[in-house]
Formats: C-alpha cells, sequence, structure tokens
C-alpha cells in the first residue's frame, strides 16, 4: 500500500507542474508598431479569466503556457497563437491536456491571423483605418511621458455603419477578460448605442487611430413616447485606465442624450463599485451650477425642484440626485461645526435607514400570522445596536466616497 501512495504522490506533482493561470497565461497587446510584438512593455494580462476557463481560472497540460491574443490598435484585427515549452502526453500519462484553443475560439471571432507574418501585413493597411459613425466630442490629455498632449475622440456609432458590426465582435471579446460577469449583446436589436474612444497618434508622418474604449447603451420604451438609456457595458482598455476617459466618455453620452427631448433619463444595469464612483463624480460635475444646488438650498433639504431641474435639464433619476444633492451639502457643510455636522448626518442616515424601516414593516406583518416560536427566528436576525453600528459604518463609508468626488472635482 505504501508504495502505492508514494508513486501516487510522484504522479501528482508531475501533473501539479502541468496546471497554469489563466490569467497569466492569457497576453494581451494592443500594437500599433512592429517592435511592439517584442516589447514585453506593451503585454497587459486579464483581470479575469473564469468565464473562459472556469473558476480555478487554470489551464490544465501545459508547462510554460502562453496563449496570445494580440490586437492591432485600431480595427483590432486578431492574432492568435498558442506557445508552451512542454504538454502533457496522453500514451505516457494517461491523461489529456485541456483544449484551450477551442475555448478561446468560442469568444473570439474568426478569421484571425495565426502567424506573425500574416498580422505585421495587416499592421500596414492600418492607416486605412478610420472611426466609425458620428464625432461627438474632441478632448487632450497632456501625457508625461511623451511630454505633449495627446488628442482623444469620441464617436457613437450603429450596425448600419460599414465594417462596424465585425469591429464590435472583436472589440466586445475584451468584456471576458475585464469584468467579472460579462455577457455579449443581441446586436440585431436597434435599439442599441454604442459609444466609442480613439487616441489619435501619429506613424510615419499620417495620423492613425487607436481603440481606448467603448460603451454600449440600451434604449428602453417608456409608455407613452420617452426612451429610457440604459448604461449596459463600459469598458476602458487597461493602457488607457486611469487617464480620466470613463468620466469623458459618461459625460459626452449624458450629453448626447439631454439633448434629446424624448429621453426621460438614464439608469445603468448592475453598475459596478468603480462606475458608481465614476457617476457621481460626473453627475456632481454636470450638477454643481444648477441654481437648485446653490448651497442655501442645499441646506434647506432634499427637495422636489431638484428631482424636476436634474432630470429635465440632464436625464438624472431621482435616486442618482439624491447622491448628488449628499455629496454637495457636503461640500456646503462645516462638519467642524457640531451643528452643521448633525444635521447633515441625520439627513442622510434618514435615507440609510429606509431599508431597515422596511424590514421592520414586513415583521410586524409576520407577527400577525406567525406563531410565536417562528417569529422569534426572525426577530433574532434583527438587533437594534446592530442595526445603528451598521448604519453608521454605511455612513462613514459613504462619506469618504464622496469626499473622494470632492476631491477629484476640486482638481477637475
Amino acid at each position: 500500500k505504501k508504495i502505492f501512495f508514494s508513486g501516487l504522490t510522484a504522479m501528482e506533482k508531475k501533473l501539479a507542474e502541468y496546471k497554469c493561470n489563466t490569467n497569466e497565461a492569457v497576453q494581451l497587446k494592443l500594437v500599433r508598431f512592429p517592435e511592439d510584438l517584442e516589447d514585453d512593455n506593451t503585454t497587459f494580462n486579464p483581470e479575469y479569466s473564469h468565464q473562459v476557463f472556469g473558476d480555478d481560472e487554470v489551464a490544465f497540460g501545459y508547462k510554460g503556457l502562453k496563449i496570445l491574443l494580440y490586437y492591432i490598435a485600431g480595427n483590432l484585427s486578431t492574432l492568435f497563437r498558442i506557445e508552451y515549452t512542454s504538454k502533457v502526453n496522453e500514451k505516457f500519462d494517461c491523461v489529456e491536456a485541456d483544449d484551450v484553443e477551442s475555448k478561446i475560439r468560442e469568444i473570439i471571432p474568426p478569421g484571425f491571423c495565426t502567424n506573425t507574418d500574416d498580422f505585421v501585413s495587416l499592421l500596414e493597411k492600418e492607416v486605412n483605418f478610420k472611426p466609425f459613425g458620428m464625432l461627438l466630442h474632441t478632448y487632450s490629455v497632456h501625457n508625461e511621458e511623451a511630454g505633449e498632449d495627446i488628442t482623444y475622440q469620441i464617436y457613437q456609432a450603429d450596425m448600419t455603419c460599414p465594417g462596424f458590426r465585425e469591429y464590435h465582435e472583436r472589440l466586445q471579446t475584451f468584456l471576458m477578460w475585464f469584468i467579472e460577469t460579462a455577457s455579449f449583446i443581441d446586436v440585431d436589436d436597434e435599439r442599441w448605442n454604442y459609444f466609442l474612444v480613439f487616441e489619435k497618434y501619429n506613424k510615419d508622418g499620417a495620423t492613425l487611430f487607436a481603440t481606448v474604449g467603448y460603451m454600449t447603451v440600451y434604449n428602453y420604451y417608456v409608455y407613452p413616447d420617452k426612451t429610457r438609456p440604459r448604461v449596459s457595458q463600459m469598458l476602458i482598455l487597461p493602457p488607457f485606465q486611469g487617464e480620466g476617459h470613463g468620466a469623458q466618455l459618461l459625460e459626452t453620452v449624458h450629453r448626447y442624450y439631454m439633448s434629446s427631448p424624448t429621453v426621460l433619463d438614464i439608469t445603468a444595469e448592475d453598475p459596478s463599485e468603480n462606475y458608481v464612483k465614476l457617476r457621481d463624480f460626473v453627475l456632481v460635475k454636470l450638477c454643481q451650477d444648477l441654481l437648485c444646488f446653490s448651497p442655501g438650498k442645499l441646506m434647506q433639504g432634499f427637495s422636489q425642484e431638484m428631482v424636476m431641474e436634474a432630470q429635465q435639464k440632464l436625464k438624472i433619476n431621482k435616486q442618482h440626485t439624491r447622491r448628488v444633492y449628499e455629496i454637495l451639502r457636503l461640500r456646503a457643510t462645516d462638519m467642524g461645526d457640531a451643528e452643521q455636522s448633525r444635521s447633515y448626518r441625520l439627513d442622510v442616515k434618514r435615507r440609510l435607514i429606509g431599508p431597515y424601516k422596511k424590514k421592520q414593516r414586513e415583521l410586524a406583518k409576520m407577527r400577525r400570522c406567525l406563531r410565536p416560536e417562528e417569529l422569534t427566528n426572525q426577530l433574532n436576525q434583527i438587533d437594534l445596536n446592530m442595526q445603528h453600528e451598521q448604519l453608521e459604518e454605511s455612513f462613514q463609508q459613504l462619506v469618504s466616497d464622496y469626499r473622494r468626488v470632492l476631491e477629484r472635482l476640486a482638481q477637475a
């Protein structure tokens, strides 16, 4: 028996060497120049790969596995190759390596290159690539490294733009690597709007365009003649993150819809924490000059006037307007003044306690229909002290989030 066990562990050890972390194995690149192919500084890795490789984010059967997914910076023509130093051999090890290739083929559209030469010859044609759709906004960002201002443009496109459907298929593959619960959308539904961010760059005296990021928005119908656009996906590609492009994109999209009389307000589907922070910043920036948010009015509390003005002028819904009010009121409040800070705390906590109050109303209903021994169980879950602690914690967390928004606003 002993021999059997030691044999097993040796085998296990051997097999363990053939496990690769897929977040490290997948290597992404946005290529502008042939030399980018050899430059490790242009490589970036996924944040997530569980949607392609399963929850463990492991590929079995290879040593030194590299899954190369290189994209030409503008039109995103793709090079897909798999490299490894060794692979388990079914004859000797009685185990089979994962079929990595077919997993990747499921998410990338057909028509990709498999060798570098083909890819480089496509790169030479990139000078013909132009952004899709209608130009909405141009802005520039100072780049320390290059020592110059770089120009960016935001476009609104749809499926009628020649070549856009195929481009979008390549673009959306990035969602799998950077959004935790990504899914591909039904592009045949005409109610989708697409907003794209491009960087202008120079190559051999010509101006070229590189893909920076994008957003998809679905236009819900609201009876009888309005729409409610809902942000579905938003991604700024990793090489461009932290440069303010998300804020530029979101503000541009808001302004695009603001000019439409049929739009009621803008919402978002299942927003991430980062998206909420971004939205807070953009909406506060848009709202701060509205009359209803003057310091005097902020001190009188949240009002219907704020709801109306933010919705009519800026297409912001009631729930988001409330957050904007709380952030701007924090800016106008002297938190060192006991009376002012108490009044602010009570105002925010009154909103935060809403869900608890709802729970208590539900409990009162249960009291009327449950037997006493069933009830104690339910009641134990809601301890008042715990409620106060949670409430205080939520409040402190909010205030620190709000302060970050205000700091960013002060620098904008």
